[in-house]
């Protein structure tokens, strides 16, 4: 990949940072407090992204998507490209929770195709590995969380459609209460996992160059972040409440679990 083609387009990385600001700003805060700052970095960064595909065309002489890392650039441009038509045309601004992140993340794997120096300071490459495992086990325990109040949700809903009374889930909290936590647990487990997704990869691009995309366990963690923002989408964005975002909970958090066996190497001692 030319020089200046990768420079162009870590440059469009740092803005469509602005987005994921936004975006996570609104998971939390169920206000959309910066889109308009965030759309504008957006716009901004997607012109950038759009100079680094072209100098990527000239200076390779071929369609910029020869490999892994190019197409997942190009994908993420595309996938800009359709959110501000739909904007322009719907004013669905509402859609950006959800193609922010997605473009962001699509464009910093892009951007990794060209390896970096490692780290130079151990010090510093442990503290960033740690900052990583720590983030993760704090959005697997919101996660957990979450899990566990729309297992409740469940429970408490089916006892209030048949209409029964006592036993032991009879003090349960009301369900507009279970729902209030599966949101908050939900939104801040979305932000950590997103950090950590973030900085796992950094970590990795940086410490084994372009080996790291290939790893399974990556691919499972990426699948799981994904997953996670398609349920975030859904309930801020699609309305998702009750039943539907509890039976999605448990799906995200089983994915979760399969990702966090991967890692520690219980799936290859399952066989």
């Amino acid at each position: 990949m030319p020089e200046m083609s990768i420079f162009w387009l870590r440059v469009a990385v740092a803005l469509y940072s602005i987005g994921l600001a936004h975006a996570i700003v609104t998971v939390l805060s169920r206000h959309a407090r910066m889109f308009t700052l965030g759309l504008s970095a957006f716009c901004v960064g997607m012109v950038i992204h759009f100079v680094a595909l072209v100098e990527l065309w000239i200076g390779a002489g071929r369609f910029p998507a020869g490999n892994f890392f190019e197409s997942a650039s190009l994908c993420g441009f595309l996938l800009g490209v359709a959110f501000l038509v739909v904007y322009w045309r719907y004013q669905f601004a509402s859609l950006g929770v959800f193609l922010f992140p997605l473009v962001f993340l699509l464009t910093l794997v892009g951007a990794t195709e060209v390896p970096v120096a490692g780290f130079s300071n151990p010090s510093v490459r442990s503290a960033w590995l740690y900052t990583h495992i720590a983030m993760v086990l704090l959005a697997y325990a919101a996660l957990v969380l979450m899990a566990v109040a729309s297992i409740f949700y469940l429970i408490q809903e089916r006892k209030l459609k048949s209409k029964t009374t006592g036993g032991l889930f009879d003090r349960l909290p009301p369900l507009y209460t279970l729902d209030n936590i599966i949101s908050k647990s939900m939104g801040i487990g979305f932000v950590l996992l997103t950090l950590a997704t973030i900085a796992g990869s950094t970590w990795a691009f940086v410490e084994s160059g372009t080996s790291w995309i290939g790893d399974a366990k990556i691919s499972i963690s990426l699948a799981t972040w994904a997953l996670t923002l398609v349920m975030v989408f859904l309930r801020t964005s699609a309305g998702w409440r009750g039943r539907k975002a509890a039976m999605m909970a448990l799906v995200v958090i089983g994915c979760s679990a399969l990702t966090w066996a991967t890692h520690n190497g219980i799936a290859a001692l399952a066989k």
